[in-house]
């Protein structure tokens, strides 16, 4: 009885200095300890990801992928499967497990090694939160501290969600459902019993049992969580063969992106980071949402890439990549195996896939490509894709035509191949480059950026940052400062050659058209649909250099990168894209100078809006729209009246500004809407966008030889509508084409051009190939086109396939007359006042008080269908 008393006595003793001993140690480390507070309301690193405005994803940056998930979207069994290998009496232990703890200290014992840390799920999400993962006591002892804090705390189901969040899982995958997409390209109910096993297998160690790094160790540790699962009685016996004897499916998925759109999501990502700097923006879970539409950015893309193949393709074929084997029949074709290793060295680059010619008939040919699953498919390319070939000499010079496939490919070359309307074709990596943007004239959201071919074969982004020369779509701006100094779009402007002599450098300078044809005195309607250069030099003249530039100013253009010498009214200045569509919103929107912005909106992860755009609209005063919106909310309407949108949408149709489906969401109130600056008068405006819509279409009459082409006529005879305009561009010796023009609520940009500076577009030579697939047409777009590549042919078939796709369905909107325009029937080919209505006259519009006063004479009438002219003389000025 005695040593039962002392043996009580010393346990009362040893446990007192047992709880002492705790007590001490508790304090003793208790200021390092971090506030477990921060886990109500924990904010998990997740990455930044960039939508479309219409909710499709495009991008995501952060070097951690997850995807944060509430308890209730994560499958029972998957929750199951990880409490039954990493804690399986998770539920019953205040977050330390006194029996993991004493088989720990054993194992410690036996062995003398730190093998097994008695971690529950909760010590392990003190220590993925706040700890290291180094095997020291001092951070166990830490571990179960806070542990113990976070029971206090938090309930059950809060800690389970946070470490289904939180937990590492391999290939930057943190938390379950970042893990179901990297590993299985599934959202995580659509996982199997046997992908939940491997993903519940990774906590352990998540580099070197994933599947996709150790597959032979990840089928290991899988049958060991699945027996864990049918020892809880989590699965029958049945499920668990099943799920063991299931191959391994992981490999490595990139984000659900669902419209690749990178040039427009880097953009979006620098802002961010210049606002929110790296890692915040990175790891701050922002929803970032483009001021560009899912359908208008896809129909960008594809127009330039399209483009630039055309080109490409009329120019020529440069041959295949690689020969893998001579097409002799001594030559052994290589093996499947080896096939398939030649085609993983070659990176797609999409829409180009690589592929192996296996065999040529007389006007086909096959070839192996790979699958997704790396194996290999077999696919035939018909002479409609394939008699574009002729070979390339040189940038101006095309070979014959081909007659046979035999003349384009070989057995056992590596080719590039592509798909087009639904059938393949031969194809080749574009060395041209191009650049393409749009955007919302009213408030300037961009609709659409693409900086060039592929950004993963050059990040460089040229639709923002290549400054390069403008050529003639720097005309409208010339035009307009002519308007606003007195010309008319009826002036009479002399249309022939210049010789200026300069004394200090002992030559003549002598500005030509394109084509070197001259028309002698012609009107300023006329001159800017044909693009006429010495018109534009002697405009220039009548306004004055100095006011001309100050005048350009206005539009956004940089003051110091406008040359100060006549060759600005030819483009000499160097501008981006997007500054010169910038300027042509001006007189698309009634002549405000409006703010190009990407970014419509950004949400955090619980879907609260941060931060809204709120640009500089173009109208002025504003309130009169907001009044017109409470007046329309007042009557029947089919439009929603909580949608601010559609009702400015609905007021904006009615002066031909805008398209409901192109619109940018206004999420600020209306009592913040604001002014753009206004830089021209809406008549100025509206005058110099008329002349842009004469430039592309035909006009006058074939019959009384008054019929002329606008340079840019493609785009009316294509599009069929007369609610567009725009202007070419070309500069010298074609090393830069130029289209820029507007549509119904869009203003749109388009360049091609070669990076390096010095090399020229070229011309092409007809091939008869192409020309027998659209006789009548082939001269209008795609890689047919012949002659010398301008602004025409180069750079707007990309403007008018983006139109066609962003203006299907969409009625014509007929241009809004500004208030006080007068319309006066004037001579043709003088530009006075006529008597007559016949087909020598035409109807003007023009500025009060800048009319006609005086009539043609009748004997000054001229009558061009009785045109008998000769050639126009220079004009020499020294």
């Amino acid at each position: 009885m005695k040593y039962i008393k002392t043996l009580f006595l010393i346990g009362i003793v040893g446990s007192m200095l047992g709880v002492a001993t705790l007590v001490g140690i508790y304090f003793y480390i208790k200021p390092d300890l971090p506030s477990v507070d921060v886990l109500k309301d924990v904010r998990l690193q997740t990455p930044m990801r960039i939508y479309t405005h219409d909710g499709k994803l495009i991008s995501q940056y952060g070097v951690k992928r997850r995807v944060p998930l509430t308890l209730e979207q994560i499958p029972l069994t998957l929750q199951q499967a990880l409490l039954a290998t990493e804690d399986s009496r998770f539920y019953e232990h205040v977050g330390i497990d006194p029996i993991g703890v004493m088989r720990a200290a054993l194992n410690l014992v036996v062995t003398g090694e730190k093998g097994q840390g008695a971690s529950t799920l909760t010590m392990q999400l003190a220590r993925n939160f706040f700890l290291t993962r180094e095997k020291t006591y001092i951070r166990k002892i830490k571990e179960i501290f806070i542990a113990w804090h976070m029971e206090q705390l938090l309930t059950k189901q809060e800690i389970l969600e946070l470490y289904l969040n939180k937990v590492e899982l391999g290939h930057r995958a943190f938390g379950v459902g970042a893990a179901a997409q990297v590993y299985y390209g599934k959202t995580v109910d659509k996982l199997t019993l046997a992908e939940m096993a491997t993903i519940a297998g990774l906590p352990q160690a998540p580099s070197v049992l994933n599947p996709i790094s150790r597959p032979d160790r990840s089928i290991e540790r899988r049958r060991i969580v699945l027996l864990r699962m049918l020892d809880e009685g989590y699965i029958t016996r049945e499920q668990f063969n099943e799920a063991s004897n299931a191959p391994v499916s992981a490999k490595k998925h990139g984000t659900e992106v669902e419209l690749d759109a990178p040039y427009l999501a880097d953009v979006i990502y620098n802002e961010m980071i210049e606002i929110y700097g790296k890692e915040e923006a990175e790891t701050g879970g922002y929803h970032v949402y483009a001021t560009a539409p899912y359908a208008l950015q896809k129909a960008a893309q594809e127009a330039v890439v399209r483009n630039l193949h055309d080109y490409d393709e009329r120019h020529g074929y440069r041959g295949p990549m690689s020969v893998l084997w001579e097409p002799e029949p001594a030559q052994i074709p290589l093996s499947d195996e080896a096939l398939v290793e030649a085609l993983q060295v070659v990176t797609p680059i999409d829409p180009l896939q690589p592929a192996i010619v296996v065999a040529v008939g007389e006007q086909h040919i096959d070839v192996m490509t790979l699958t997704r699953q790396d194996t290999l498919q077999s696919r035939r390319i018909e002479w409609n894709g394939l008699s574009w070939a002729r070979a390339y000499l040189s940038d101006s010079k095309q070979g014959p035509d081909p007659e046979s496939a035999s003349d384009v490919a070989s057995a056992g070359q590596v080719i590039w191949i592509r798909k087009q309307e639904g059938e393949w074709r031969l194809a080749q990596l574009p060395v041209v480059s191009g650049a393409f943007v749009a955007l919302d004239p009213f408030n300037g959201a961009v609709q659409a950026v693409v900086g060039g071919y592929s950004f993963y074969q050059s990040q460089f982004n040229r639709a923002t940052q290549a400054k390069r020369q403008v050529g003639s779509n720097i005309k409208p701006f010339i035009y307009s400062a002519a308007l606003a100094n007195g010309y008319t779009v009826a002036s009479i402007i002399n249309d022939a050659p210049i010789n200026q002599w300069d004394a200090s450098t002992g030559v003549a300078w002598r500005p030509q058209n394109s084509p070197p044809e001259y028309d002698g005195p012609v009107r300023m309607r006329y001159a800017l649909g044909r693009s006429k250069n010495v018109v534009s030099v002697r405009l220039l003249r009548g306004v004055g250099l100095d006011e001309t530039v100050e005048y350009l100013t206005r539009f956004g253009f940089e003051r110091e990168e406008i040359p100060r010498d006549e060759t600005v009214s030819l483009g000499s200045s160097s501008h981006t894209p997007l500054e010169v569509a910038r300027g042509i919103t001006a007189f698309a929107n009634g002549g405000f100078l409006i703010q190009p912005h990407f970014i419509s909106h950004i949400k955090n992860d619980d879907g609260d809006v941060l931060w809204h755009a709120n640009p500089p609209l173009a109208c002025d005063p504003c309130d009169e729209m907001i009044e017109q919106r409470d007046s329309n909310a007042a009557q029947p309407s089919s439009i929603d009246e909580t949608d601010l949108e559609a009702l400015l949408a609905a007021e904006l149709n009615q002066l031909g500004l805008t398209q409901p489906e192109q619109r940018q969401k206004i999420k600020a109130d209306p009592s913040e809407w604001r002014s753009a600056e206004r830089v021209i008068s809406e008549k100025n405006a509206y005058l110099t966008a008329d002349m842009m819509r004469t430039a592309v279409r035909a006009n006058g009459s074939w019959t009384h030889k008054t019929y002329w082409l606008g340079t840019g006529w493609r785009a009316r005879n294509i599009l069929g509508r007369t609610d567009i305009g725009g202007k070419t561009g070309t500069t010298n010796d074609s090393r830069d084409a130029w289209f820029s023009g507007f549509a119904p609520g869009l203003v749109a940009t388009s360049w091609v051009g070669f990076d390096n500076m010095s090399r020229q577009l070229g011309r092409v030579t007809r091939n008869q190939n192409l020309v027998n697939l659209n006789p009548e047409k082939y001269n209008w777009i795609g890689n047919a086109l012949v002659g010398v590549e301008d602004g025409a042919k180069a750079s707007q078939p990309a403007w008018i396939r983006f139109m066609q796709s962003a203006l299907e369905g969409q009625e014509e909107q007929p241009p809004m007359i500004p208030d006080g325009m007068m319309r006066v029937r004037i001579d043709r080919a003088t530009g006075l006042l006529t008597k007559r209505t016949d087909h020598t006259t035409l109807f003007e519009y023009f500025v009060p008080g800048t009319e006609p006063t005086q009539y043609v004479l009748e004997e000054d009438i001229f009558d061009f269908s009785d045109d008998d002219a000769g050639p126009v003389e220079p004009e020499e000025i020294f």
